[in-house]
C-alpha cells in the first residue's frame, strides 16, 4: 500500500463527473468526519461542500482513469449489500435504521455512481470498459475506514438501478441483493403528491428502462409511471427466479422484522439496544426526521393501466410468501 498516497485520499471521494475534451474526469470532495447518515447522499454532499476545504478557488479535478489505481491504495469496507426498490416503498427509512449503527457505512441514492452507470447512455462514445473499473472502485473509497472501526457498507440504489442488475451482479457475485416492492397502485398515489426522477418521462433515459425515445409517448404521468413499474416488477421476477443471493421484502411487512431479515440475509448482527433505536426511529418521516410519519389517506381514482402491473405484483407476492 502506498501510505503517501492513502493519506491524501483520507476523507475525500469523486462525486461529480465531468467531460474535459470527452475524457471523463472527477472531482473531489472532502468530507471530513462527517458521517452519511442523511436521508439521500445528494444532500450530505451540500453539507460538505461547506467545509473549508471544499470552498477553495481551485477544485479538486483528476482523470477517471486513475480512480482505479488509487483506490486499490486505501483501507476500505467492501460491500455488505445492495438495497434495490420500485421507489415509494420503505427504501429511505430502512437506510436511515441501517446507520444508526455508526460502524455502517450507508450510501443512498449516491450520485456519483448513478453518473457512471449512465454515462453510456447520455454520451454514446463513453468506454464502457473503463466504467466497469471506475464503479468498484468509486465505491470503494465510499466505503474507505475514515474512522478506521467501520464494519458494514450498505448501498441503497436508484430505483432504475434495478434495470443494471445484471452489471452490478457480475461486478459483485456474492453480495445479497435486497428487493423492496409495494403495491403499485400506493406507489402511483405516491408519486402523484411528488413525483421522481423515474417518473417524468424523459428524465431518466429511456433506454435505460428498454423504452424506444423516438416511439412511446404517454397521455398521462401515471401511465408512465405504470410502464416503469412493469419493468421493474419484471426485472425482479426475473432476479428471484435466477439469483438465491437475492431477498424480496414488501412495504407491508413490519418494520423492525423486515430489519431483522435483513441482518440475517446479510450476515449483520443487531442488537436489543439498536432494534429499540429502529423502533424509535421508524415512528419520524424516513424523508424528513423531525416529522412524525403519518401514512396519507387517499381515495382518488387510479389509472386504467395498472392491471398488468399489479398482476406482476401478484406474481412476485407469490414467490416471496412461498420461499
Amino acid at each position: 500500500m502506498n501510505d503517501t498516497l492513502s493519506s491524501a485520499l483520507h476523507n475525500w471521494i469523486p462525486y461529480k463527473l465531468s467531460l474535459v475534451d470527452n475524457i471523463p474526469h472527477n472531482y473531489w470532495l472532502y468530507t471530513g468526519n462527517h458521517r452519511y447518515t442523511a436521508p439521500f447522499f445528494d444532500e450530505t454532499i451540500s453539507e460538505c461542500l461547506s467545509l473549508p476545504e471544499n470552498s477553495r478557488q481551485y477544485r479538486a479535478l483528476s482523470s477517471l482513469e486513475l480512480l482505479p489505481s488509487w483506490a486499490a491504495e486505501i483501507d476500505a469496507v467492501p460491500p455488505t449489500a445492495f438495497i434495490f426498490h420500485v421507489s415509494r416503498c420503505g427504501s429511505t427509512l430502512l437506510a436511515q435504521l441501517l446507520g444508526l449503527h455508526e460502524q455502517h457505512i450507508v450510501l443512498a441514492e449516491t450520485p456519483f455512481l448513478d453518473e457512471l452507470l449512465r454515462l453510456p447512455y447520455k454520451n454514446k462514445a463513453a468506454d464502457t470498459g473503463l466504467l466497469q473499473e471506475a464503479f468498484p472502485a468509486a465505491l470503494r473509497l465510499y466505503g474507505q475506514k475514515r474512522r478506521g472501526d467501520e464494519t458494514h457498507l450498505f448501498i441503497k440504489s436508484d430505483s432504475w438501478h434495478l434495470c443494471f442488475y445484471r452489471q452490478l451482479r457480475a461486478l459483485y457475485p456474492r453480495v445479497p441483493f435486497i428487493l423492496l416492492y409495494r403495491s403499485p397502485d400506493e406507489v402511483i398515489l405516491s408519486q402523484r403528491r411528488r413525483r421522481g426522477m423515474q417518473a417524468v418521462q424523459g428524465i431518466i433515459e429511456p433506454e435505460i428502462f428498454g423504452f424506444d425515445k423516438e416511439v412511446i409517448q404517454y397521455d398521462t404521468l401515471d401511465d408512465y409511471m405504470v410502464k416503469v413499474l412493469e419493468r421493474y416488477f419484471t426485472i425482479m421476477l426475473e432476479i428471484t427466479r435466477e439469483d438465491p443471493l437475492s431477498l424480496l421484502l414488501n412495504y407491508k411487512e413490519p418494520i423492525i422484522p423486515t430489519m431483522q431479515k435483513i441482518a440475517d440475509f446479510a450476515g449483520v448482527t443487531i442488537g436489543k439496544n439498536e432494534l429499540a433505536q429502529m423502533q424509535e426511529r421508524s415512528r419520524f418521516h424516513a424523508k424528513y426526521p423531525d416529522q412524525v410519519f403519518k401514512e396519507p389517506a387517499s381515495t382518488e381514482a387510479l389509472p386504467a393501466s395498472l392491471a398488468r402491473v399489479t398482476n406482476l405484483y401478484h406474481e412476485v407476492e407469490a414467490l416471496r410468501t412461498s420461499s
